[in-house]
């Protein structure tokens, strides 16, 4: 399922894959959480090209649901790919993968810039 956010005239494309499993309330949540993120890594990356999120369900006997998130983020030089977190709780799952994918963003393209680059 892919979803086109237009902003200022641009259509930008945030694909979701696995996302149809999922209850209406845990989609608004996936969609609430992903467009935040997407704003704050579009700061940090001035041309996403495209971003993937992809979740998967594993269910237990017991009933309880463990999730394991996919996050992928294209620019144009690098892509940025976290697939190492999984929680029992969907929003908690989704975060760990957004906050790895910041820190990977932050860590190879150095923007946090904690002084001002020498004249």
């Amino acid at each position: 399922m892919k979803k086109d956010i237009p902003k200022f005239g641009i259509q930008e494309v945030i694909q979701f894959v696995g996302v149809s499993e999922l209850s209406a309330e845990e989609q608004s949540t996936v969609n609430a959480i992903t467009t935040e993120y997407y704003e704050k890594i579009k700061r940090k990356l001035h041309n996403i090209t495209n971003m993937m999120v992809q979740i998967k369900c594993h269910e237990k006997e017991g009933g309880r649901k463990k999730y394991s998130m996919h996050v992928k983020v294209a620019a144009p030089t690098q892509i940025f790919d976290s697939s190492n977190a999984d929680d029992w709780e969907l929003p908690r799952a989704l975060h760990k993968a957004f906050e790895d994918i910041q820190h990977q963003i932050q860590h190879k393209m150095h923007t946090d810039v904690t002084r001002p680059d020498r004249l």
